[in-house]
Protein backbone atom coordinates (compact mmCIF):
# COMPACT_ATOMS: atom_id res chain seq x y z
CA UNK A 1 0.00 0.00 0.00
CA UNK A 2 1.38 3.86 -0.68
CA UNK A 3 -0.09 6.45 1.80
CA UNK A 4 0.14 8.91 -1.16
CA UNK A 5 0.35 9.06 -5.03
CA UNK A 6 0.69 11.71 -7.77
CA UNK A 7 0.36 12.19 -11.12
CA UNK A 8 1.71 14.81 -13.03
CA UNK A 9 5.58 15.93 -14.03
CA UNK A 10 9.36 15.39 -13.14
CA UNK A 11 11.89 17.73 -14.83
CA UNK A 12 14.55 19.20 -14.48
CA UNK A 13 14.99 22.54 -12.90
CA UNK A 14 17.95 25.07 -13.87
CA UNK A 15 18.36 27.23 -11.18
CA UNK A 16 20.24 30.40 -11.21
CA UNK A 17 23.49 30.73 -9.24
CA UNK A 18 25.60 33.54 -10.29
CA UNK A 19 26.01 35.39 -13.70
CA UNK A 20 28.98 35.26 -15.87
CA UNK A 21 30.80 38.49 -17.17
CA UNK A 22 28.04 39.49 -19.85
CA UNK A 23 25.30 38.59 -17.38
CA UNK A 24 23.90 35.31 -18.79
CA UNK A 25 22.94 33.33 -15.63
CA UNK A 26 25.24 30.21 -14.51
CA UNK A 27 22.67 27.66 -13.67
CA UNK A 28 22.89 24.16 -11.78
CA UNK A 29 21.07 21.30 -12.32
CA UNK A 30 18.15 19.94 -9.75
CA UNK A 31 15.47 17.14 -10.30
CA UNK A 32 11.80 18.87 -9.80
CA UNK A 33 8.20 19.00 -10.40
CA UNK A 34 5.89 20.20 -8.21
CA UNK A 35 4.31 16.43 -7.89
CA UNK A 36 7.19 14.97 -7.27
CA UNK A 37 8.55 17.64 -4.48
CA UNK A 38 5.12 16.63 -2.94
CA UNK A 39 6.60 13.11 -2.87
CA UNK A 40 9.77 13.45 -1.80
CA UNK A 41 8.75 15.20 1.29
CA UNK A 42 6.26 11.81 2.05
CA UNK A 43 8.91 9.49 1.68
CA UNK A 44 11.71 11.87 3.70
CA UNK A 45 9.18 11.71 6.86
CA UNK A 46 8.48 7.90 6.25
CA UNK A 47 5.75 7.53 4.21
CA UNK A 48 5.55 5.66 0.80
CA UNK A 49 4.91 7.07 -2.13
CA UNK A 50 4.56 6.81 -6.06
CA UNK A 51 4.64 8.42 -9.23
CA UNK A 52 2.45 8.58 -12.70
CA UNK A 53 3.75 10.51 -15.19
CA UNK A 54 6.04 10.35 -18.13
CA UNK A 55 9.94 11.19 -19.18
CA UNK A 56 12.07 11.02 -21.89
CA UNK A 57 13.95 8.09 -22.79
CA UNK A 58 17.29 10.81 -22.47
CA UNK A 59 20.38 10.82 -19.95
CA UNK A 60 17.66 13.67 -18.00
CA UNK A 61 15.02 11.12 -17.95
CA UNK A 62 17.18 8.63 -16.65
CA UNK A 63 18.39 10.69 -13.87
CA UNK A 64 15.15 11.67 -13.02
CA UNK A 65 14.06 8.24 -12.24
CA UNK A 66 17.09 7.40 -10.42
CA UNK A 67 16.72 10.46 -8.14
CA UNK A 68 12.53 9.15 -7.41
CA UNK A 69 13.89 5.57 -6.83
CA UNK A 70 16.63 7.12 -4.27
CA UNK A 71 14.02 9.03 -2.77
CA UNK A 72 11.94 5.81 -1.83
CA UNK A 73 8.92 7.02 -4.55
CA UNK A 74 8.20 3.80 -6.29
CA UNK A 75 8.37 4.66 -10.18
CA UNK A 76 6.55 1.69 -11.80
CA UNK A 77 3.85 4.44 -12.69
CA UNK A 78 7.05 6.45 -14.74
CA UNK A 79 6.71 5.67 -18.33
CA UNK A 80 10.29 6.73 -20.40
CA UNK A 81 9.11 7.74 -23.64
CA UNK A 82 11.79 7.57 -26.38
CA UNK A 83 9.92 9.94 -28.80
CA UNK A 84 9.77 13.21 -26.44
CA UNK A 85 12.46 15.01 -24.46
CA UNK A 86 12.37 15.21 -20.72
CA UNK A 87 11.04 18.17 -19.69
CA UNK A 88 13.29 22.07 -18.73
CA UNK A 89 12.16 24.33 -16.59
CA UNK A 90 15.23 26.97 -16.51
CA UNK A 91 14.44 29.20 -12.67
CA UNK A 92 15.75 33.01 -12.59
CA UNK A 93 15.41 35.18 -9.40
CA UNK A 94 15.31 38.61 -8.83
CA UNK A 95 16.88 40.92 -5.73
CA UNK A 96 14.44 39.90 -3.11
CA UNK A 97 14.76 35.95 -4.66
CA UNK A 98 10.96 35.89 -5.80
CA UNK A 99 11.26 33.34 -8.70
CA UNK A 100 10.34 33.33 -12.51
CA UNK A 101 10.23 30.27 -14.66
CA UNK A 102 10.97 29.56 -18.72
CA UNK A 103 10.07 26.37 -20.10
CA UNK A 104 11.71 23.98 -22.42
CA UNK A 105 8.32 22.11 -23.22
CA UNK A 106 6.93 22.01 -27.16
CA UNK A 107 6.07 19.48 -25.88
CA UNK A 108 7.95 18.16 -22.91
CA UNK A 109 7.88 14.55 -22.25
CA UNK A 110 5.25 15.42 -19.08
CA UNK A 111 2.37 16.67 -21.22
CA UNK A 112 2.71 14.11 -23.40
CA UNK A 113 0.93 10.79 -20.98
CA UNK A 114 -2.14 9.26 -22.37
CA UNK A 115 -5.01 8.02 -20.19
CA UNK A 116 -4.24 4.57 -21.57
CA UNK A 117 -1.14 4.44 -19.99
CA UNK A 118 -2.25 5.26 -16.29
CA UNK A 119 -1.31 2.12 -13.90
CA UNK A 120 -4.66 2.13 -12.53
CA UNK A 121 -3.12 -0.44 -9.90
CA UNK A 122 -1.42 2.39 -8.21
CA UNK A 123 -4.07 4.51 -7.32
CA UNK A 124 -6.13 1.46 -5.87
CA UNK A 125 -3.21 0.97 -3.74
CA UNK A 126 -3.00 4.54 -2.56
CA UNK A 127 -4.57 6.32 0.52
CA UNK A 128 -4.29 9.57 -1.38
CA UNK A 129 -3.98 11.06 -5.16
CA UNK A 130 -2.54 14.39 -5.49
CA UNK A 131 -2.25 16.31 -8.50
CA UNK A 132 -1.52 19.99 -9.80
CA UNK A 133 -2.43 22.02 -12.98
CA UNK A 134 0.83 21.48 -14.56
CA UNK A 135 -0.82 18.64 -16.21
CA UNK A 136 -3.56 20.24 -17.32
CA UNK A 137 -2.19 22.50 -19.56
CA UNK A 138 -2.15 20.18 -22.74
CA UNK A 139 -3.83 17.25 -24.41
CA UNK A 140 -3.02 14.08 -23.53
CA UNK A 141 -1.99 14.88 -20.41
CA UNK A 142 -5.21 16.70 -19.49
CA UNK A 143 -7.37 13.76 -20.37
CA UNK A 144 -5.04 11.09 -18.62
CA UNK A 145 -5.10 13.79 -15.47
CA UNK A 146 -9.42 13.75 -15.21
CA UNK A 147 -9.20 10.18 -16.18
CA UNK A 148 -7.04 9.46 -12.87
CA UNK A 149 -8.56 12.01 -10.65
CA UNK A 150 -12.13 10.63 -11.69
CA UNK A 151 -10.89 6.84 -10.95
CA UNK A 152 -9.39 7.77 -7.65
CA UNK A 153 -12.81 9.96 -6.14
CA UNK A 154 -14.48 6.19 -7.76
CA UNK A 155 -12.38 4.33 -5.13
CA UNK A 156 -12.79 6.49 -2.38
CA UNK A 157 -9.48 8.22 -1.92
CA UNK A 158 -8.38 11.09 -0.57
CA UNK A 159 -7.50 13.92 -3.23
CA UNK A 160 -5.71 16.34 -2.64
CA UNK A 161 -4.77 19.14 -5.37
CA UNK A 162 -2.47 22.16 -6.18
CA UNK A 163 -3.17 24.41 -8.58
CA UNK A 164 -0.08 25.81 -8.90
CA UNK A 165 -0.18 29.12 -11.57
CA UNK A 166 2.62 29.11 -14.12
CA UNK A 167 0.63 31.48 -16.55
CA UNK A 168 3.53 31.37 -19.54
CA UNK A 169 2.31 27.57 -19.86
CA UNK A 170 -1.28 28.13 -20.80
CA UNK A 171 -2.58 29.65 -24.08
CA UNK A 172 -4.78 32.20 -21.71
CA UNK A 173 -5.74 32.99 -18.42
CA UNK A 174 -9.25 31.80 -19.28
CA UNK A 175 -8.12 28.29 -19.49
CA UNK A 176 -6.15 28.10 -16.58
CA UNK A 177 -8.90 29.62 -14.52
CA UNK A 178 -11.17 27.12 -15.80
CA UNK A 179 -9.03 24.19 -14.96
CA UNK A 180 -8.22 25.66 -11.98
CA UNK A 181 -11.66 25.81 -10.96
CA UNK A 182 -12.41 22.18 -11.80
CA UNK A 183 -9.08 21.17 -10.44
CA UNK A 184 -11.21 22.47 -6.96
CA UNK A 185 -14.58 20.96 -7.65
CA UNK A 186 -12.76 17.50 -7.14
CA UNK A 187 -10.77 17.84 -4.41
CA UNK A 188 -10.80 17.11 -0.73
CA UNK A 189 -7.41 19.12 0.42
CA UNK A 190 -5.94 21.94 -1.54
CA UNK A 191 -2.59 23.68 -0.81
CA UNK A 192 -3.15 27.03 -2.77
CA UNK A 193 -0.93 30.23 -2.47
CA UNK A 194 -2.25 33.59 -1.74
CA UNK A 195 -1.09 34.75 -5.94
CA UNK A 196 -3.36 32.04 -6.85
CA UNK A 197 -5.92 32.83 -4.94
CA UNK A 198 -6.12 36.64 -5.80
CA UNK A 199 -5.97 35.37 -9.52
CA UNK A 200 -9.09 33.41 -8.83
CA UNK A 201 -10.86 35.17 -6.72
CA UNK A 202 -9.53 38.69 -6.00
CA UNK A 203 -11.34 39.35 -2.97
CA UNK A 204 -8.36 38.61 -0.03
CA UNK A 205 -6.76 35.14 1.38
CA UNK A 206 -9.65 34.74 4.38
CA UNK A 207 -12.56 35.33 1.65
CA UNK A 208 -11.24 33.13 -0.73
CA UNK A 209 -10.24 29.99 1.65
CA UNK A 210 -14.27 30.23 2.56
CA UNK A 211 -14.83 30.26 -1.23
CA UNK A 212 -13.54 27.33 -1.30
CA UNK A 213 -14.64 25.57 1.17
CA UNK A 214 -18.31 27.22 0.47
CA UNK A 215 -18.86 26.49 -3.09
CA UNK A 216 -16.10 23.56 -4.11
CA UNK A 217 -16.83 21.15 -1.25
CA UNK A 218 -13.11 21.38 -0.14
CA UNK A 219 -12.63 19.71 3.02
CA UNK A 220 -9.12 21.78 4.28
CA UNK A 221 -7.74 24.86 2.70
CA UNK A 222 -3.54 25.07 2.99
CA UNK A 223 -2.87 28.97 1.79
CA UNK A 224 0.35 29.79 1.70
CA UNK A 225 1.34 33.20 2.28
CA UNK A 226 5.22 33.60 0.88
CA UNK A 227 7.10 35.87 3.78
CA UNK A 228 3.78 36.66 5.21
CA UNK A 229 2.92 32.73 6.69
CA UNK A 230 -0.27 30.78 6.09
CA UNK A 231 -3.92 30.35 6.77
CA UNK A 232 -5.25 27.06 6.94
CA UNK A 233 -8.64 26.42 7.20
CA UNK A 234 -11.70 23.39 7.35
CA UNK A 235 -15.24 23.95 8.46
CA UNK A 236 -14.64 23.33 11.94
CA UNK A 237 -11.57 26.21 12.70
CA UNK A 238 -9.07 27.84 10.99
CA UNK A 239 -5.14 29.16 11.43
CA UNK A 240 -3.44 32.54 10.68
CA UNK A 241 -0.05 31.80 11.13
CA UNK A 242 3.38 33.66 10.64
CA UNK A 243 6.33 32.89 9.02
CA UNK A 244 9.28 31.89 10.34
CA UNK A 245 12.18 34.47 10.10
CA UNK A 246 15.21 32.75 8.04
CA UNK A 247 17.37 34.21 5.20
CA UNK A 248 15.95 32.45 1.71
CA UNK A 249 18.61 31.15 -0.95
CA UNK A 250 16.07 29.37 -3.19
CA UNK A 251 12.50 29.05 -2.80
CA UNK A 252 11.97 26.48 -5.49
CA UNK A 253 9.40 23.71 -4.22
CA UNK A 254 8.53 25.42 -1.02
CA UNK A 255 4.70 25.27 -1.65
CA UNK A 256 5.52 21.95 -2.57
CA UNK A 257 7.20 20.92 0.41
CA UNK A 258 4.90 23.08 2.91
CA UNK A 259 2.04 20.89 0.70
CA UNK A 260 3.73 17.33 1.67
CA UNK A 261 4.26 18.10 5.31
CA UNK A 262 0.68 19.18 5.73
CA UNK A 263 0.09 15.89 3.90
CA UNK A 264 2.36 13.91 6.27
CA UNK A 265 0.39 15.47 9.43
CA UNK A 266 -2.88 14.60 7.84
CA UNK A 267 -1.88 11.33 7.27
CA UNK A 268 -0.40 9.98 9.94
CA UNK A 269 -3.55 11.60 12.18
CA UNK A 270 -5.72 8.99 10.16
CA UNK A 271 -8.43 11.50 10.19
CA UNK A 272 -10.59 13.13 7.76
CA UNK A 273 -9.17 16.53 6.81
CA UNK A 274 -12.72 18.00 8.06
CA UNK A 275 -12.42 16.82 11.46
CA UNK A 276 -9.46 18.41 11.98
CA UNK A 277 -9.64 20.88 15.07
CA UNK A 278 -8.35 23.86 16.37
CA UNK A 279 -5.18 22.88 18.07
CA UNK A 280 -4.46 19.99 15.08
CA UNK A 281 -4.31 22.73 12.46
CA UNK A 282 -2.12 24.64 14.22
CA UNK A 283 0.34 21.55 14.99
CA UNK A 284 0.14 21.08 11.22
CA UNK A 285 0.62 24.58 9.81
CA UNK A 286 3.54 25.19 12.41
CA UNK A 287 4.76 21.54 11.25
CA UNK A 288 4.51 22.80 7.31
CA UNK A 289 6.00 26.10 7.89
CA UNK A 290 8.70 24.77 9.91
CA UNK A 291 9.90 22.15 6.79
CA UNK A 292 9.53 24.62 4.19
CA UNK A 293 11.46 27.50 6.29
CA UNK A 294 14.20 25.25 6.69
CA UNK A 295 14.03 24.20 2.61
CA UNK A 296 14.67 27.92 1.76
CA UNK A 297 17.88 28.09 3.07
CA UNK A 298 18.80 25.54 0.67
CA UNK A 299 19.11 24.95 -3.20
CA UNK A 300 17.19 23.16 -4.77
CA UNK A 301 13.35 21.55 -4.63
CA UNK A 302 13.97 17.92 -3.97
CA UNK A 303 17.40 18.51 -2.54
CA UNK A 304 16.02 20.84 -0.38
CA UNK A 305 14.10 18.88 1.77
CA UNK A 306 14.74 18.47 5.27
CA UNK A 307 14.72 15.40 7.60
CA UNK A 308 12.25 14.61 10.01
CA UNK A 309 14.46 15.34 12.58
CA UNK A 310 15.67 18.76 11.07
CA UNK A 311 11.59 19.53 11.55
CA UNK A 312 11.35 18.48 15.23
CA UNK A 313 14.31 20.15 16.40
CA UNK A 314 13.47 23.60 14.89
CA UNK A 315 10.26 23.68 15.93
CA UNK A 316 11.87 22.52 19.51
CA UNK A 317 13.91 25.48 19.26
Amino acid sequence: MYDAVAIGEVLIDFAAQSSDAMGYPVMAAHPGGAPCNFLATLSRFGMKTAFIGKVGKDDFGRMLRETLDSCGIDTRGLISDPDVFTTLAFVTFDSSRDRSFSFARKPGADTCLRPDELDTDVIDRARMLHFGTLSLTDEPSRSATVAAVDYAIRRGKLISFDPNLREPLWPSPELAKEQMLWGLGKADVVKISEEEADFLFGCGYEKSAGIILGDYGVKLVLLTRGAEGCYVKNRRASCLLPARRVTAVDTTGAGDIFGGSAAYCLLKSGKDPAELDGPELRALAEFASAAAGLSVQRHGGISGIPGLDEVLAALNG
